[in-house]
């Protein structure tokens, strides 16, 4: 992967996004998205050696558009400043419990889970949690899983989730609204030599937590 050309292509993109520039420009994005896409390529079959739930084997079928539906948003640039990819069973738009790439100068990061759950999904997360709760602590609260991921994305309710007891130990266990981790990057991780395998490192130890995640879907 060409760290550089995308690493570039993307400053430049944060201070020029608009139409005009990316137009003037859309040769450089089109080569800075093909190295990420060979990247994501190259990482998929790394990442089934493990987990073999995943069932996609394109790029395609994972990376997101680059371009924004800015309709209902104050923010009305139209390009994200980033590339981002999810590689799970289904593809991006899966609902299962996944790997998430995200790149993007001074913001990278890996990470995964289920990121807004539907309620559903959501309600059925927290009863597993509650009925296998030593498993869960013993999953989340591992060393290693800690040393990458150790606090949750996204934000918890104040109060305990309605058909929980409120006397319950654990109950904060229960209070997220996504069951998703994130691990932050450096922008150096991207220039490493043996970078596909930093990136794969990173996700095997999230996979006992997709894993119980993907069981409770399956269900």
């Amino acid at each position: 992967m060409d760290a550089k050309m995308i690493f570039e292509f993307l400053v430049d993109l944060k201070f020029n996004n608009n139409r005009i520039w990316f137009q003037e420009n859309h040769d450089r994005y089109k080569r800075a998205r093909s190295e990420f896409e060979h990247f994501v390529e190259a990482l998929i079959p790394k990442l089934r050696e493990f987990d073999d739930s995943i069932d996609v084997t394109s790029a395609k079928e994972c990376i997101f558009r680059i371009y924004r539906d800015a309709r209902f948003l104050k923010n009305k640039e139209p390009y994200k400043t980033n590339f981002g990819a999810y590689i799970a069973m289904g593809g991006r738009k899966s609902q299962y419990a996944g790997y998430y790439i995200h790149y993007e100068p001074d913001y990278s990061f890996l990470g995964g889970g289920i990121y807004m759950p539907e309620p559903e999904i959501l309600r059925s997360i927290r009863n597993a949690i509650y009925e296998n709760t030593e498993a869960y602590k013993n999953m989340i609260n591992n060393r290693k899983f800690k040393k990458y991921f150790p606090e949750f994305y996204g934000e918890q309710l104040k109060s305990t989730p309605k058909g929980f007891p409120r006397d319950f130990p654990d109950v904060d266990l229960l209070k997220n609204k996504h069951y998703a981790v994130a691990h932050q990057l450096n922008n150096s991780f991207w220039f490493e030599k043996n970078i596909l395998n930093a990136v794969a490192e990173i996700f095997k130890v999230q996979y006992d937590f997709n894993r119980f995640l993907n069981n409770i879907l399956k269900h």
